[in-house]
């Protein structure tokens, strides 16, 4: 579910996301590819910017949130996720494919390159929460890369970004990133805290309960 409010405008709320994704190989490789999908149904007041694709720009987000919630966008988006493991770092590189499912929309690309690793390699001798292990610096730089009528970067936008992430030992991962924009068609800054809890297997906890 998504929503969002804007300062001396209104509070909205904007649709929501369904998402998916399918590790390709069971084991660890030197490369470990992921299929990720996504179905959105939002409207134009939605501000969050959780990656970028085609040309999208700061112009789309001067909307008021009364013209932007009169249109509907529903979205399929697909992502090839390539990570790698090394010495502690962690490497991701995204390629990233965005449908409007509207009659007449063309395709959009985007791509998200990624490295991240934890403040410390070896786990305390005694257990704590506040362990530098469970602490992440991570860096980010995604953007847009046009669609199939014009792919490149021309007339796109780009976001660096650094980013801090606490691994709360059994319980959430809480994060803080602020973006910024690497040309005229980027916000200036966006900060982005982010709260996220991974289940594994779903399957396995549904035979773990009929038991």
């Amino acid at each position: 579910m998504s929503g969002q409010h804007t300062s001396n405008d209104s509070t909205v709320f904007t649709g929501f996301r369904w998402e998916n994704r399918f590790r390709a190989l069971l084991h660890d490789h030197f490369i470990n590819p992921v299929l990720y999908f996504e179905y959105e149904n939002l409207n134009h007041a939605d501000r969050s910017l959780l990656e970028v694709v085609g040309h999208d720009s700061i112009s789309d987000l001067r909307l008021s949130n009364a013209q932007g919630r009169s249109d509907t966008e529903r979205e399929l988006e697909m992502k090839l996720i390539l990570s790698s493991n090394a010495k502690g770092w962690k490497m991701s590189e995204n390629f990233i494919t965005e449908k409007n499912l509207n009659a007449g929309e063309t395709w959009e690309f985007g791509y998200a390159l990624g490295v991240s690793r934890p403040l410390a390699l070896a786990a305390s001798a005694k257990a704590c929460v506040f362990c530098r292990e469970n602490f992440f610096a991570a860096a980010e730089l995604y953007g847009g890369l046009g669609d199939l009528d014009g792919f490149g970067l021309k007339a796109t936008s780009h976001y660096a970004a650094p980013t801090l992430a606490f691994n709360i030992p059994h319980r959430p991962t809480v994060s803080f990133s602020p973006s910024f924009g690497l040309n005229a068609n980027s916000v200036g800054v966006i900060y982005r805290i982010k709260v996220s809890y991974e289940f594994q297997q779903i399957s396995n906890w549904f035979r773990r309960s009929a038991r």
